[in-house]
């Protein structure tokens, strides 16, 4: 919302991929809608909070049912949809292409795509999360064995800042070299690029530092990429986003791979 004149008005300035993306040429037709965007006075309070509280509900109420369709997810379908994504991954050009990259470590009672496979076999840099605290600070480490990781509290296998040689694990974000590629987890995506993850904020938080970090280097933005089961995907605008929200490039799914953004369109 912007004052202008004594009034409010709500004003339509952008796509959500030319906000975080400048580009000279028009979005894609699978460019995320056009939303709303705050002036320097921004909405009055109430109306902003109200505006919050319907996001938050409908993000908790997709959790809840792309949660309950998991469960019922065959387990023998899963292994199967495992198996051809990481595939598809270890056999795409621009994964064979990438010479480093940050990759989650998948946990089975979150019935993640699985990517034991992807991380076992890497032959490049490897970057993998760790949870820092509840404040949404996550750090994304070097690991070269997979004994260089060990399980958390939640029993999630994440890396120990010193390595099994008791070397200390260097951190993505002080990296003289730049990583090419996130493979990322959700609860939900859709085909316009939106993430929905599980609450806590941790990957959109990094996702914004690291595209800082790039950008201050002058380095090429990596590839962000998820990995998703068919009830994952979701159609239409069921996904809500805010300002905070960092969207993907592209979706792989056993169906194959979706690209989004204008880098996916022309990388992958």
């Amino acid at each position: 919302m912007r004052a202008d004149g004594g009034g409010v008005q709500l004003k339509k300035v952008a796509s959500f991929w030319m906000i975080r993306h400048p580009h000279p040429s028009s979005p894609p037709s699978s460019a995320v809608p056009l939303r709303f965007v705050a002036g320097p006075s921004g909405p009055p309070a109430a109306v902003a909070m109200a505006e919050a509280a319907v996001v938050l509900q409908k993000k908790r109420a997709l959790r809840s049912q792309i949660r309950r369709e998991l469960k019922v997810f065959s387990p023998a379908q899963r292994e199967q949809e495992d198996v051809a994504i990481q595939n598809l991954v270890l056999n795409s050009p621009w994964f064979k292409s990438s010479k480093g990259l940050c990759a989650y470590i998948s946990c089975e009672a979150l019935r993640e795509v699985d990517t034991s496979k992807i991380v076992a076999e890497v032959k490049k840099k490897l970057y993998v999360p760790r949870v820092e605290d509840k404040n949404s600070h996550m750090r994304m480490l070097r690991i070269s064995k997979i004994e260089d990781l060990v399980a958390n509290s939640m029993d999630i296998l994440e890396p120990s800042p010193v390595d099994a040689d008791q070397n200390e694990c260097e951190d993505v974000m002080l990296a003289t070299q730049p990583i090419d590629l996130f493979l990322l987890p959700g609860l939900a995506f859709d085909r316009h690029g939106r993430r929905l993850g599980r609450g806590g904020g941790y990957y959109d938080v990094f996702l914004q530092k690291y595209e800082e970090l790039a950008n201050q280097q002058k380095w090429k933005q990596p590839l962000r990429v998820a990995l998703a089961y068919p009830v994952q995907i979701v159609d239409g605008d069921l996904i809500p986003m805010t300002v905070t929200d960092v969207p993907v490039d592209a979706v792989v799914s056993a169906d194959g791979v979706i690209p989004i953004s204008p880098a996916a369109l022309e990388r992958m």
